[in-house]
C-alpha cells in the first residue's frame, strides 16, 4: 500500500528539500516507485536537486493549482537525469515552471481537496509506492492545508532557540489534525554533540519518535542543494542514517 509522507518543517534552511529528494532516492535504489510534490510554489528549489532544468518543465504544481495542466501532466520522470541505474523510478512535480509566474498557493479546503485527488491520481496512475510531499515551511494555513493528506507528517528541525519554540508550536496544531502519525528528524546538529542525548531530549520535549539525528556535514554544504548527497556519498555514514530513515517512514 502506498504511503504518502509529508516533509515539514517551521521554518526555511533547514534542509526539508534536500531530506526530501535523498529519500526519494534511496527509496528508489531500493526498487520503489516514488513521486514527490514540491508545493513551495513561491520559492521552487527541488528541481535543482534533481537536474531539471526550466526549460525541460512543461507543466508544474502551480499550474495544475491554476488548472492549467492535469497533475499527469506535471510528474516528470527523473529517474535518467541522476546518472545512476536505478532498480525503481522517481517522479518529480516542480513547483513551478518559470520563475516569471504568478505563484498559487495552497490556501483552503478546496485546495486540500485538490491536492488530495491529485496526490491519488499519482499513486494509481503512476503505481507509486509513496509520495512525499515537500511543503511551504510554518504553522500558517497555507503551509498546513498540504499536512491533511498525509499518513505520516515528518517534522525537520534544527537545534537552534527558533526552531524548538516553533517546532513546539508547529507539533501542537498538527496534533489537533489528526495525522495519523508523526516523527522527527533532527538535521545538521554539531558532530561534538552526543547524538543519543539529542534524540532523548527531543522524543521527550514534543512526545514524538526520532527517526534520525543528521550531522553537520561539510560535503553537504559543498553540493550547494544541487545534487544528491546519497548519491555522490553511496557508502556515507549519512547516506546509511538516511536509507534507515527511508525504511522506517515507508514500513
Amino acid at each position: 500500500m502506498s504511503k504518502t509522507i509529508l516533509i515539514h518543517s517551521f521554518r526555511h534552511g533547514v534542509g526539508r528539500s534536500t531530506i526530501a529528494a535523498n529519500l526519494a532516492f534511496l527509496l528508489a535504489s531500493e526498487g520503489q516507485r516514488v513521486a514527490i510534490i514540491d508545493t513551495s510554489t513561491k520559492a521552487p528549489a527541488t528541481h535543482l536537486l534533481f537536474g531539471l532544468k526550466e526549460d525541460d518543465m512543461a507543466y508544474s504544481f502551480n499550474d495544475y493549482l491554476l488548472g492549467q495542466c492535469d497533475i499527469q501532466q506535471a510528474a516528470h520522470n527523473v529517474t535518467g537525469h541522476l546518472k545512476e541505474s536505478l532498480k525503481g523510478q522517481i517522479f518529480l512535480v516542480p513547483a513551478n515552471t518559470k520563475s516569471e509566474k504568478t505563484a498559487r498557493q495552497l490556501n483552503d479546503a478546496q485546495d486540500a481537496l485538490l491536492l488530495n485527488t491529485g496526490c491519488q491520481t499519482l499513486i494509481d496512475s503512476l503505481g507509486l509506492d509513496a509520495l512525499l510531499i515537500d511543503t511551504q515551511p510554518g504553522v500558517s494555513e497555507t503551509a498546513l492545508v498540504a499536512i491533511t493528506v498525509a499518513d505520516t507528517l515528518v517534522m525537520i528541525l534544527g537545534l537552534s532557540k527558533q526552531d524548538y519554540q516553533g517546532t513546539g508550536v508547529t507539533m501542537d496544531v498538527v496534533r489537533q489534525l489528526d495525522v495519523p502519525r508523526v516523527v522527527l528528524i533532527v538535521n545538521e546538529a554539531p558532530t561534538a554533540f552526543d547524538f543519543d542525548e539529542i534524540e532523548t531530549k527531543m522524543e521527550q520535549t514534543y512526545n514524538c519518535e526520532v527517526v534520525a539525528v543528521l550531522p553537520h556535514l561539510d560535503e553537504v554544504m559543498a553540493l550547494a542543494n544541487k545534487d544528491i548527497f546519497a548519491l555522490r556519498y553511496p557508502n556515507h555514514s549519512l547516506t546509511t542514517q538516511l536509507r534507515k530513515a527511508a525504511i522506517n517512514l515507508t514500513s
